[in-house]
């Protein structure tokens, strides 16, 4: 499969349904109709991303939104395992958590995240909290989705 020229799409790797129906919500009314394809933990994103564990593969995504906080494998773990593979080293991936742990912070630098979001998800708000602000604009730069 070339990676030139895919259609974007976006992973959201969260456990939490009231969550992902936010993002759902945020999304859509920002008119940003792509395909969100939905991981509740860090495994099954893998799985999802590398055709395995049952899984149809999909394709690889333009941007990935994460939590960090999940069962099984957490965000910062997965993020980890992206890192490592040559396939997803350079994935454009946002971390989305309601920690604002310096380390967390700090570990997700290490692991050259592309933005870091505050939950919970409001995409009107991002006047209203540094890097946040740019990390959510950057987002919408990397997806170019509004045509």
């Amino acid at each position: 499969m070339s990676t030139a020229e895919l259609a974007p799409s976006i992973l959201l790797v969260e456990d939490d349904q009231m969550d992902i129906m936010n993002v759902q919500r945020e999304l859509r009314k920002h008119d940003i109709n792509v395909p969100l394809h939905i991981a509740k933990n860090g495994r099954e994103a893998l799985h999802l991303l590398k055709g395995e564990g049952g899984q149809n593969q999909i394709q690889k995504p333009s941007v990935v939104m994460l939590d960090i906080n999940m069962p099984r494998m957490n965000g910062l773990e997965l993020l980890e395992a992206l890192r490592s593979d040559p396939d997803f080293v350079g994935l454009n991936v946002f971390i989305m958590t309601t920690s604002d742990l310096e380390t967390d912070r700090l570990k997700a630098r290490e692991l050259a995240v592309s933005g870091y979001i505050i939950k919970p998800l409001n995409f009107d708000k991002f006047g209203e909290g540094g890097s946040t602000v740019d990390g959510f604009s950057l987002f919408l730069d990397l997806l170019r989705l509004k045509d």
